[in-house]
């Protein structure tokens, strides 16, 4: 009878600390303030750069240097998995829309969380993207940390429902914390 009421005790002990520090490294108690995707291409495709996110006063500053696209606009979205697993990028799932909104760009008032509008690619197929968003969050229940930056072949119409009509995704990266 000793051994039995022992060991729930010390399981008890062993598992509380585990608790305590894996809550207490929850990305809302740690003041997280830079997040970064890295993109690579989908099946057939060359596009390869890098998003990052900054915590500003402001919002969450966006930032991508993108290579390897088509001349042009194309859709630029947050996902709302972190998996980019499946060959043609399906696998990240829908835009990141965790308040029900309609599809819409990125100066709406209303609009998905993960809807950034377009990146415009010049004649060598190099893109850049800088604003601050103020309907992403690096913490809490919004927080875009563990979901998926994705890169469509088309432009982004910023009012077709539910996605834009941006077409195929030509690239994929997830978006993880990065170092302050």
């Amino acid at each position: 009878m000793i051994k039995t009421t022992v060991v729930p005790i010390v399981c008890s002990i062993l598992i509380l600390p585990a608790l305590v520090t894996a809550d207490s490294l929850a990305p809302e108690h740690t003041g997280m303030t830079r997040a970064v995707a890295v993109m690579h291409p989908t099946a057939g495709h060359e596009v390869r750069g890098i998003v990052t996110f900054t915590k500003t006063a402001d919002g969450v500053r966006v930032q991508a240097s993108i290579k390897g696209l088509t001349p042009g606009k194309h859709g630029f979205h947050i996902h709302q998995y972190g998996d980019c697993s499946a060959a043609d990028g399906t696998s990240a799932g829908g835009h990141f829309n965790p308040h029900g909104a309609d599809h819409g760009g990125p100066s709406a008032d209303s609009r998905h969380a993960g809807d950034l509008g377009n990146l415009d690619a010049n004649e060598s197929g190099d893109a850049n993207y800088d604003r601050v968003d103020h309907h992403l969050s690096l913490v809490g229940h919004d927080s875009i940390i563990g979901r998926a930056v994705i890169i469509h072949a088309h432009a982004d119409d910023l009012t077709s429902q539910p996605t834009g009509g941006a077409g195929p995704r030509v690239a994929c990266g997830v978006i993880g914390s990065a170092k302050e």
